[in-house]
């Protein structure tokens, strides 16, 4: 279970990159974070279940931020 955690940070590692590429400077610093997160959580040897544990936790809060941006930061109809 610790790789995969090493696999979520390759790839948000690889969006930060390319977000920091597109000049998209604040969702990188955002997923340069991630990447951190998920790289020191798979160099702990924690349980499998423990790991499960972190990975919902990490989901309930992301989605609780999407759902909160998407409905009150977001203006139907803009374009940019």
């Amino acid at each position: 279970m610790d790789r995969m955690y090493r696999v979520l940070g390759f790839w948000t590692g690889i969006f930060a990159v390319m977000f920091y590429l597109g000049d998209m400077f604040t969702t990188s610093l955002i997923f340069f974070g991630q990447t951190g997160f998920f790289v020191l959580l798979s160099y702990l040897k924690l349980s499998e279940r423990m790991y499960i544990y972190i990975f919902g936790a990490y989901l309930t809060v992301f989605f609780v931020g999407f759902t909160y941006w998407t409905t009150f930061m977001m203006v139907p109809g803009a374009t940019h």
